[in-house]
């Protein structure tokens, strides 16, 4: 079964181009959303094996309150059931020590500037993440 990435992406540009890299270049399959719901749902379902998260999501809504993909990857990342599936944080507005300040802020695993210039680059990360969590150990039971 090929890995699937879900890209939680509001610009349809960026979205079809993480979509074009992922399914040419690597074989995952990708789903394309800005739904925090969908994104919650399609992780508890198992049907996400990683999520690509952009940070300025501008149309969000996650019960009935505007979220950008900091906050939504806080929520995944702080509730057991969703915190072990790898997310890569996107983003085209990095300054310098943006990196360590989204990380930090939201629990990503990892995060890289828009726009991707490198196919192999991106894939690169997405594959080391995913072997980062297939070998992570599971959460302790509560």
């Amino acid at each position: 079964m090929a890995t699937r990435i879900l890209v939680v992406e509001d610009d349809p540009m960026n979205a079809k181009l993480f979509q074009l890299i992922l399914t040419r270049s690597a074989k995952f399959e990708v789903e394309v959303t800005e739904d925090p719901a969908l994104v919650v749902a399609r992780v508890r379902s198992g049907g996400a094996d990683m999520i690509i998260m952009d940070v300025s999501l501008s149309n969000s809504l996650w019960d009935g309150v505007a979220v950008d993909g900091l906050e939504i990857c806080r929520r995944l990342k702080s509730n057991p059931e969703t915190s072990r599936v790898p997310i890569l944080l996107a983003t085209a507005h990095a300054m310098k020590g943006s990196r360590e300040r989204f990380l930090l802020d939201s629990g990503a695993d990892d995060y890289i500037s828009k726009p991707i210039v490198s196919a192999d680059e991106l894939i690169s990360r997405i594959r080391a993440l995913l072997e980062k969590g297939a070998n992570a150990a599971p959460p302790a039971p509560r």
